[in-house]
């Protein structure tokens, strides 16, 4: 929300908070036994934004450490839990916030705000459907426009009971559990970690398994007696840590030893190594014989130039002595150059043998027959040879060979040690679960390869690639922090870029090498001349990691839907986008997913677990965008809750 409104919109929020119901549309669907979905207006929106903003302001600082309101603040403190043992989900079904929800909801929210004109619009606000949603569900959290901006909130102060109980647990065991400050001891303390994600939560122990059996029922005591939230007991089962998979946040969680996580460089990633190491070195020699090679050219040239001024008879006059200087600079070459010698133990071994091997007068009796001086004048210099040029290659190797075998061995021993003592939590992306859902979207066929996606033949290049880079991004962004993140670089580097690329050789009807040649493998776009990229680059791609990003969005939202450009004459409506004041506008039509399968996003056996649906009410309505928030809407940064769904246009 812009830090300013206008006049008009403040008024409207200030009527919109005590008439909630009046500033609601219904979406009706385009099947028959479809649902309606009630849509705030902008005013009301507003109202609800600041509602949001008083609650937090009241309650966010109470609210405990681990109930986050980012999903990758949650995942990189799982990553940081040592020595985890058993851990457990609630499993909540999916189930309506319902009247006996919202009684509890409000109990809380009047112990410490006393305003009845709020709890009131806070009522009107549920009464009336302006805010409605399921607890145990996949939608909350992905910004579908079904979704309130005031749920988050909500959530947080409906189960801050099970947030203070959970404090109250780890209270306990800390205090039953000190910590052994005693270095030379190996101990691992009993502990109860914690994560939870508006509905999502997580307990993880390092203790034992009874222990964690007792925390999840005192738990879900206060689930279903103080909350009345329905909980699958079975599904709240305890699970080993170590030797299975726990599904949180829409990613696996497992404790694995350090070694898995950091395993050993192999074999042949050594002797890849040794081999990079080698090419590097030639490289450096050969630049710097090159500088060599150029600095003994223009010391020649400066010669020769001084010579022929010489020769005609120019004298030279200085105002100052450079010999000192020159002494200097050729002192610090030769012993540059002295030391690189020696540095070789194939030169010094060649040397040695040449000036040693064969020479007669090491024999006693020609030693005897010579003058003293010039026997002593031979020890010396084979004493100076033997100390500068005797070669110490195989000394100087067993020990460098036994330095690097302790090294190792020591190595070797700590890992060993940390592995038999030590856990560490995995963060993995559902990689089955992602290929499936690119397969759902169409953009594989049956047998995995890419294939392209008619449907958005009917739009611009540029609109075209960035569908697909809006869906691409989502996914390296949500899955930045997983392990097996290479993975998903695989899926959106080639899987995505190679269906984008038979979608524009199926509109251009030519073959897909032609479509690479004229985009290049980058998708480069061209915006008044000027190249634009769009959809991640390979190299770019190659290049990425753990982001440290707060909450990025998951690609549900972008993934279900498909804008379809229309070709129609009138393009005087205004943008939908919030505060957009631009008419040069273009009308699509919203294509959703499930509507297009005829999937029910509920039904498991047809539909990805864990994937979210945009409400079919908003299948085939039309928007007109701008071109700014067009590009922003297929790149996924803003979403269809930034867009005033209110408004959509009819168009036969």
């Amino acid at each position: 929300m812009p830090p300013t409104l206008p006049s008009a919109a403040a008024a409207a929020a200030a009527e919109a908070i005590f008439s909630p119901s009046s500033h609601l549309r219904l979406l009706l669907p385009s099947r028959v036994k479809g649902r309606p979905l009630p849509v705030p207006t902008l005013p009301l929106r507003l109202a609800i934004l600041s509602a949001a903003s008083a609650l937090d302001a009241v309650f966010a600082p109470r609210a405990a450490t681990f109930a986050y309101r980012a999903r990758h603040a949650a995942v990189r403190y799982l990553r940081s839990i040592p020595n985890a043992s058993w851990f457990f989900r609630v499993a909540i079904p999916r189930q309506p916030f319902g009247p006996r929800h919202v009684r509890r909801l409000f109990d809380a929210i009047s112990g410490k705000i006393d305003d009845p004109g709020f709890l009131e619009f806070l009522r009107e606000l549920f009464v009336s459907d302006a805010i409605a949603f399921e607890l145990g569900g996949c939608e909350l959290g992905r910004g579908l426009p079904q979704e309130s901006e005031l749920t988050a909130t909500l959530l947080n102060v409906f189960f801050d009971p099970v947030d203070r109980e959970v404090m109250a647990i780890r209270e306990e065991v800390h205090k039953k559990n000190p910590r052994i400050k005693d270095d030379g001891v190996l101990h691992t303390p009993v502990r109860v970690y914690a994560a939870r994600y508006l509905d999502e939560i997580l307990v993880v122990t390092s203790g034992s398994k009874m222990l964690t059996i007792d925390v999840r029922d005192r738990i879900l005591a206060v689930l279903e007696g103080n909350l009345e939230v329905k909980v699958d007991r079975l599904g709240s089962s305890v699970h080993s840590a170590e030797s299975e998979k726990m599904e949180f946040l829409g990613m696996e969680f497992q404790a694995v030893p350090p070694s898995v996580l950091h395993p050993p460089m192999s074999e042949k990633a050594k002797r890849a190594r040794k081999m990079y190491l080698k090419r590097k070195a030639a490289k450096a020699q050969e630049l710097k014989n090159a500088r060599e090679t150029r600095r003994k050219k223009l010391g020649l040239k400066i010669l020769n130039y001084l010579f022929k001024k010489v020769r005609r008879g120019h004298e030279f006059e200085f105002d100052f002595r450079i010999e000192s200087e020159v002494q200097q600079l050729f002192k610090e070459w030769g012993e540059e150059v002295v030391t690189e010698y020696f540095k070789s133990p194939e030169y010094c071994r060649y040397w040695h043998r040449l000036l040693n091997s064969g020479d007669f007068l090491s024999l006693n009796r020609v030693r005897d027959q010579l003058p003293p001086a010039l026997v002593d004048s031979y020890d010396k210099f084979q004493e100076t040879l033997d100390r500068f040029l005797m070669p110490m290659r195989d000394h100087d190797t067993s020990e460098e060979e036994e330095r690097l075998a302790e090294e190792e061995e020591k190595q070797y021993e700590k890992r060993t040690v940390e592995d038999l003592t030590e856990l560490k939590m995995r963060v993995n992306a559902p990689i089955e679960l992602v290929r499936k859902a690119v397969k759902l979207a169409g953009f594989t066929n049956s047998m995995g390869r890419p294939r392209p996606i008619k449907l958005l033949i009917c739009l611009d290049d540029t609109d075209i690639i960035n569908w697909y880079a809006g869906v691409g991004r989502r996914w390296l962004d949500f899955f930045c922090c997983c392990r097996n993140f290479k993975m998903v670089k695989t899926v959106v580097s080639y899987h995505l870029r190679f269906s984008c690329f038979l979608t524009l050789a199926e509109k251009h009807e030519c073959t897909k090498r032609q479509a690479i040649s004229h985009y290049t493998k980058d998708l480069k776009v061209k915006n008044d001349g000027v190249a634009e990229v769009h959809f991640p680059t390979e190299c770019e791609i190659k290049m990425m990691g753990d982001k440290n990003l707060s909450d990025p969005k998951p690609v549900d939202g972008a993934l279900t839907m498909i804008l379809v450009r229309l070709a129609v004459d009138d393009t005087t409506y205004p943008c939908l986008a919030h505060f957009c004041a631009e008419t040069e506008t273009v009308i699509y039509r919203i294509r959703l997913l499930q509507n297009r399968l005829n999937v029910d996003p509920l039904n498991g056996k047809k539909w990805i677990q864990g994937l979210s649906a945009i409400h079919e009410s908003l299948n085939k309505k039309c928007l007109p965008l701008c071109p700014m928030h067009a590009s922003d809407l297929f790149l996924g940064k803003i979403t269809l809750q930034d867009i005033d769904c209110t408004r959509f246009v009819d168009v036969e």
